[in-house]
């Protein structure tokens, strides 16, 4: 299947993670007060969590358990440890308990031990306090910026899907391109917004925890830290497994809504031609992939957690284990005696090591997805448009209207040519029309004049200049277009008119709608030119839409008019009025014609034939028929059938009836 064939390609492909991290962190640089302001809290915040096990160890062996640093006092005021404990000396007691020396020196009472309690709980409690509020602003903060990050880079890649050439939306599905910046946005926003900042922050809580370890007691680390290269081993071979699952999450959430954009787009012809069940079993199987690609992905992040879980679970037996032996033997490690509160402190530490570990795996797996969603962001930005500006072009000037394509050849796949030597020249305000069978070439000509797709081979000129020499918008504002397939967008009546021109008084918009006959039939709407249109104009007739295009193409006021089959989708009545309106707004311009309608082909200057991509007769209506070539018989097999009128003896037809449609194709 297709979609499998682009998910296996998109998922073997090389991809560069620290490229990709690096590109993306240029983003952030506008931000960098929020990121120092996120270190610092960071930083606040690793400390609080570090501090708390000392504390909770020296609570412990000043309190809980004095005579471990070998107090004569009551029994009953701690826990009695080996004589051989004594080991440890009056200063290491005072170092450990350096915020109350009064208790750790002299012969505590129990009011001394309940108030030095009482003192280090507070002390910790406050420490916790300051770690959660510190906590909260680190989040708000790196989400405020996160979401900047993201704002940014959403209006640069919908800038680029604006300056990509109409070749790169013939190749590329609208829902995919759609996915790319809701999907995968959202991905990359979880992760900024709170994955990155919990990554980082219990990657310093894991650095400052093992340096402490180490300050503490050096063997008892190595120890107590013998699993974790176990955990990084488990973390990195599942999140590289995850990272791919991920990428394949990615491409098929596009798939999905690929279907989805055309299922709804082409509703009106699944149920017209009964297609429902084999588009909803497309659908059913565009959704088993994106099903069978999560679940593949949720398995490695789900084995990760109990993994890295059980290594954890590990590593505080080996911390209670070998501390409790060397404690209940009196033995040294290091050089240093082993105390209750060491143990403690450890165990602390290998509790807060496993949670940040499981964090990593955990939030690691959505920084891959992010990963993954980032690349294909960045494979879209990266995305050359097929037609470029030269760097420095000048602006077009005022157009006059004399277009020349010299010996011009075109090809959308390359050594298949669409164009083959191609030349005519039209005169300020000429009409110049456009025939041919389906695949003759019709359309790719008047893509090349807006420079919609570029000459392989000759020139397109306009008052003399080559079209590439030329800044493309300058270019472009001074061509009008009518398309056949009209797009109306989901604004009022005025505003889709004044598209072509946002500086264009009402005054103006209401006179181009009348010169394009729109103008009854919009004061008949509910609320007029404020009418908010449906999506692509729906409400509308296809008439009434065409009606409106034409207006939108006249309120422009183009030099260089572009008319592709800009009738076809109108009854005769309608297009009398369209024709009438045609004739006032063609005078002084150069106009490029496909034509599926007789009026506007007699009226042409010039009728041009096309057939596989070359010009294989020119002339005007009259003249082409008295040659009795190709023209005369496409006429005589689809102009005749309709008009049924007989031909002249000079091989020229007699006035027929306004709006007969011809069958040419597109």
């Amino acid at each position: 299947m297709f979609g499998d064939r682009m998910l296996r390609q998109e998922t073997l492909k090389p991809k560069s993670v620290g490229a990709t991290l690096s590109r993306f962190s240029r983003y952030f640089r506008p931000y960098w007060f929020g990121l120092i302001l996120v270190a610092l809290l960071m930083a606040v915040n690793a400390y609080t969590q570090v501090i708390g096990p000392i504390l909770i160890g020296q609570a412990v062996d000043c309190f809980l358990a004095p005579a471990a640093f070998g107090s004569d006092g009551d029994s009953g005021r701690g826990l009695q440890l080996p004589a051989s404990n004594e080991l440890q000396t009056e200063s290491d007691s005072q170092a450990n308990c350096w915020w109350a020396p009064e208790v750790a020196l002299g012969q505590p009472v129990r009011a001394d031990l309940l108030r030095g309690m009482l003192n280090i709980t507070l002390v910790i409690t406050g420490y916790y306090l300051i770690g959660s509020v510190t906590g909260g602003l680190m989040f708000f903060s790196m989400s405020w910026t996160g979401h900047n990050v993201l704002r940014v880079l959403r209006v640069r890649l919908f800038s680029h899907l604006h300056r990509l050439s109409l070749g790169f939306y013939s190749r590329n599905e609208t829902g995919d391109l759609m996915s790319r910046i809701t999907n995968d946005s959202d991905t990359i926003q979880q992760v900024v917004s709170f994955a990155l900042v919990q990554v980082l922050s219990s990657a310093l809580l894991i650095l400052w925890i093992i340096w402490q370890m180490l300050v503490l007691n050096w063997a008892y680390a190595l120890i107590s830290l013998s699993v974790v290269p176990l955990m990084v081993l488990a973390t990195v071979w599942f999140s590289n497994q995850a990272r791919k699952a991920f990428r394949v999450t990615r491409q098929s959430i596009g798939e999905v809504n690929a279907e989805l954009e055309e299922g709804i787009s082409g509703v009106r012809e699944v149920q017209a031609f009964s297609r429902e069940e084999t588009n909803i079993e497309q659908f059913r199987q565009s959704n088993a992939l994106n099903r069978d690609a999560n679940v593949k992905a949720v398995a490695y992040t789900s084995a990760l957690a109990p993994a890295l879980e059980a290594l954890g679970f590990l590593g505080i037996a080996v911390v209670v284990g070998v501390g409790g032996v060397l404690l209940l033997r009196g033995q040294t490690l290091a050089g240093s005696a082993i105390s209750l509160g060491l143990i403690v402190t450890f165990l602390g530490y290998a509790q807060r090591f496993n949670m940040p570990i499981s964090q990593i795996s955990v939030m690691w797996t959505n920084i891959q997805s992010a990963i993954a969603g980032v690349e294909r962001i960045f494979e879209l930005m990266d995305e050359v448009p097929d037609v470029q500006e030269k760097f420095g072009s000048p602006p077009m000037h005022a157009i006059r209207g004399t277009v020349t394509l010299d010996n011009v050849e075109a090809e959308y796949v390359p050594g298949e040519p669409v164009l083959k030597r191609i030349n005519l020249t039209a005169q300020p305000g000429e009409t110049v029309a456009i025939v041919g069978p389906t695949g003759a070439g019709k359309t790719t000509i008047i893509n090349l004049l807006p420079r919609f797709w570029d000459v392989t081979g000759g020139a397109v000129r306009i008052d003399g200049v080559d079209v590439r020499d030329v800044q493309i918008y300058s270019l472009r504002e001074q061509i009008g277009i009518v398309l056949q397939d009209t797009y109306l967008f989901s604004s009022s009546v005025m505003d889709n008119i004044r598209f072509s021109r946002a500086d264009a008084s009402d005054e103006e918009v209401i006179a181009a709608a009348k010169l394009a006959q729109a103008h009854d039939f919009i004061e008949r709407l509910p609320e007029g030119y404020e009418t908010v249109l449906g999506e692509r104009g729906s409400g509308l007739s296809q008439g009434q839409r065409q009606l409106l295009a034409i207006a939108r193409a006249a309120l422009a006021d183009p030099r260089i008019l572009i008319l592709d089959e800009a009738t076809s989708s109108v009854d005769t009545r309608t297009e009398q009025k369209i024709q009438a309106a045609l004739n006032d707004l063609l005078i002084g311009r150069t106009s490029f014609v496909i034509a599926h309608r007789l009026s506007t082909i007699r009226n042409a200057d010039q009728v041009l034939v096309l057939r596989d991509g070359e010009i294989i007769e020119r002339g005007t209506h009259e003249s082409l028929l008295a040659q009795q070539g190709f023209y005369y018989e496409l006429y005589m097999n689809q102009f005749r059938r309709q008009e049924d009128l007989p031909i002249q003896p000079n091989g020229s037809s007699p006035p027929g009836p306004v709006g007969v449609r011809s069958g040419f194709a597109a």
